[in-house]
């Protein structure tokens, strides 16, 4: 990939641009159909953009369902019908008969697929209710999961294997709240809905572990929108949901949610 193109991505991208560039030249020049493990919005832009510049390439990304957030995606030559191709994904049935189940949120199910050693990028969306949860997952681990996932925050759970044609899909839930802030920066935001101090805020905004809209930002001053989404590392992500007015002081008040 030539330095012209790496330039419009942040440093962190760099590796995986490399690594769908790869992907691109095997397709065109190795006649290779590459499935990927599933990308995060980001990632799948970056995919989209580098097989835009060709005409040789085809493309498709799903995630198992219409709006799907986690995606994978089949790069071939283009002379491959790719919409027939199999994405190798199925659903993972989470339930229990435990009434702290309707308890349990995203960051419980997730938590407890990733202490099985299973990789994030091995996971698509999950999709939670009071009932349980379905869970995208790639099909070279779903008998894993499905044998050895017995436990989610303590609550015991039963699983089963799914078809796609049965998954659940539930809204993505935001747990809303209003902060007053001076202004729409990152820092200030960002500082208010993890109950940081500005200084403490800063420094891992600065080392890279901050992402807005799933890029890397690292500059603390940045504002944010409406629709914006915050993920800060090891604190966990919101979104912005409104920017509702200004008070008679002068400050803004913004309703963010966090994910549940």
């Amino acid at each position: 990939m030539s330095e012209q193109i790496k330039v419009h991505f942040h440093p962190d991208e760099r590796p995986f641009v490399d690594r769908a560039s790869e992907w691109i030249i095997r397709a065109v020049e190795r006649h290779e159909v590459r499935l990927t493990d599933f990308l995060d919005p980001r990632q799948a832009y970056i995919v989209r953009t580098l097989v835009n510049r060709r005409n040789d390439v085809a493309l498709r990304i799903d995630g198992g369902h219409e709006g799907a957030e986690r995606c994978r995606a089949i790069i071939a030559p283009e002379y491959v019908y790719v919409e027939a191709e199999p994405m190798d994904m199925t659903v993972l049935s989470i339930s229990s008969s435990d009434q702290r189940m309707s308890e349990l949120e995203h960051g419980d199910y997730l938590g407890a697929l990733l202490g099985l050693g299973i990789k994030r990028d091995k996971i698509g969306d999950i999709h939670t209710s009071d009932a349980g949860a379905h869970v995208l997952v790639t099909e070279d681990i779903a008998s894993f999961l499905d044998t050895h996932l017995r436990q989610v925050h303590r609550v015991p759970v039963l699983t089963d294997l799914v078809p796609l044609t049965e998954l659940r899909v539930t809204g993505q839930e935001w747990k809303p709240f209003t902060i007053s802030v001076a202004s729409m920066r990152l820092d200030g935001i960002a500082s208010d809905v993890f109950r940081l101090s500005r200084a403490k805020i800063t420094a891992p905004i600065k080392n890279g572990r901050c992402k807005v809209n799933w890029k890397v930002e690292e500059n603390p001053s940045v504002p944010l929108t409406a629709g914006d989404v915050v993920s800060l590392q090891g604190f966990g992500r919101f979104k912005v949901l409104e920017i509702e007015g200004v008070s008679k002081k002068g400050r803004m008040r913004v309703m963010v949610g966090t994910y549940q």
